[in-house]
């Protein structure tokens, strides 16, 4: 079994949540893997919504190929934190994206377990 190592997401600052600017894709970079095939990351996103409708939200997960490789969410209007990404597995630097349909609305908050190879 492998050590687990809990991290701050990459486009994270100091553990702050990730505001989404982006409305198209490429989206605002929320996390980069780790590099190489022998660990993993272990992605957990959580997403809020601080304005008053629903926006549309779209996860790029290590790629752009639709419906391959994007997960979307509608996060209605002042909610809570809504569980988006439950603990997938991603390496190899691919890299997940987030876009909503309005600019600056979602936040995105989060972790990576690191799980290094045994």
């Amino acid at each position: 079994m492998g050590a687990y190592t809990k991290r701050l997401l990459s486009g994270s600052t100091n553990g702050k949540g990730i505001k989404v600017a982006a409305t198209a894709t490429p989206g605002t970079t929320i996390h980069t893997a780790v590099t190489g095939t022998s660990d993993l990351d272990e992605v957990w996103l959580y997403a809020v919504n601080t304005g008053s409708d629903s926006a549309k939200l779209t996860i790029e997960f290590g790629g752009t190929s639709d419906p391959d490789d994007t997960i979307e969410q509608s996060i209605y209007g002042e909610s809570g934190l809504v569980l988006i990404i439950p603990g997938f597995l991603l390496q190899n630097e691919l890299v997940v994206k987030a876009f909503a349909d309005s600019a600056n609305i979602i936040v995105v908050h989060g972790f990576v377990n690191r799980i290094a190879a045994a």
